[in-house]
């Protein structure tokens, strides 16, 4: 219990850190994104640069085991071409048509579908807090859109962002699976699957792929093309995916992409610090109601984790530990 206990203590530490480095993507992506740069362009290298980056830690990490990669193809799969590759790409066409709180509340979305993914392959239904925890959620997202107000979003960025919204939930379910795959491996292998299915959307002209070597300019600031594309790859890619990996392997999916939400108010931060870009009192309502689900969210999978230790103690006297996840934890993990 008490291993059980530091696991968990230190995947939130994990999920706050990828939320804050996943939530510096959005304005140095727009900084680019407003210079002419295309979405899929800055994708590419931002995923590229980011698999670069972690090719030899995933590389000694799959040491001796590269046998691992067979039995879960069809997860680094799908982190690499949807979690990565498609997420990312629809939050940055998102993020030309709204403010980059909006188009992340939009993602984050994901969540509600992540919780609904858990209930509908465990045939559970979520804890009374976490329901209210979905809840809270959504009724912010309804604040944040502003729905009732005169100022309505751009309904092509709504789109992208609910499209983001499928990645980012995919992200967190092949995340926290039970897998014998290191979670360094799964994310290094999983950005180089990603750079080359956005290399061949990009060769074969489907996503549009525009480079444009000028310098950018953040709150009267300029600074070069490259760093810009280095911040996106090291900071918001490679050690956000890494982070994130090894969080949802500790809290499971759900707790993981609850926490994950913080990401939204970390990207208001530095949205407001980096471009001048401030969400309205509405908006801001909507991500302290955000914020109210994680804690509800939180509280509901820590109780039923209780009880479901409480009914294995009754049923095992030997003690055997259990964690508060959704998906059991691989060996070595905790």
């Amino acid at each position: 219990m008490q291993t059980s206990s530091r696991a968990t203590a230190m995947g939130l530490w994990f999920a706050l850190a990828s939320a804050a480095t996943f939530a510096t993507s959005g304005p140095f992506a727009k900084s680019l994104l407003v210079e002419g740069w295309s979405s899929g362009a800055i994708v590419l290298l931002r995923v590229a640069g980011a698999a670069l980056a972690l090719a030899v830690p995933t590389a000694l990490a799959m040491r001796g085991r590269w046998h691992l990669l067979r039995r879960n193809v069809w997860h680094v799969l799908a982190y690499g071409a949807i979690a990565v590759a498609g997420c990312q790409v629809s939050y940055f066409y998102a993020v030309q048509r709204l403010d980059v709180g909006v188009a992340l509340l939009l993602e984050y979305l994901g969540v509600v579908l992540v919780v609904l993914f858990v209930w509908a392959t465990t045939r559970r239904a979520p804890a009374a807090l976490t329901g209210v925890g979905v809840l809270l959620a959504i009724l912010g997202l309804v604040f944040v859109l502003d729905l009732t107000g005169q100022s309505r979003p751009d309904l092509v960025g709504v789109m992208w962002g609910l499209v983001a919204a499928t990645g980012l939930a995919t992200y967190f379910v092949v995340a926290a699976h039970e897998s014998d795959l290191p979670p360094l491996a799964l994310a290094g292998l999983g950005l180089a699957v990603g750079a080359v299915a956005l290399a061949v959307l990009g060769a074969v002209r489907i996503l549009p792929m525009t480079f444009v070597a000028t310098d950018v300019t953040m709150r009267g600031t300029t600074f070069p093309w490259w760093a810009a594309i280095l911040e996106l790859a090291l900071v918001a890619a490679a050690a956000a995916y890494l982070l994130g990996t090894f969080a949802a392997r500790r809290l499971g999916s759900t707790i993981a992409s609850f926490v994950g939400l913080t990401e939204v108010l970390f990207a208001v931060l530095f949205a407001w610090l980096l471009l001048g870009e401030l969400p309205g009192l509405m908006q801001l309502a909507g991500g302290l109601l955000i914020l109210g689900g994680v804690v509800a969210v939180r509280a509901g999978e820590l109780r039923r984790a209780r009880a479901d230790e409480a009914n294995a103690a009754a049923e095992d006297p030997g003690g055997r530990d259990h964690d508060d996840t959704d998906f059991p934890l691989p060996a070595g993990v905790a």
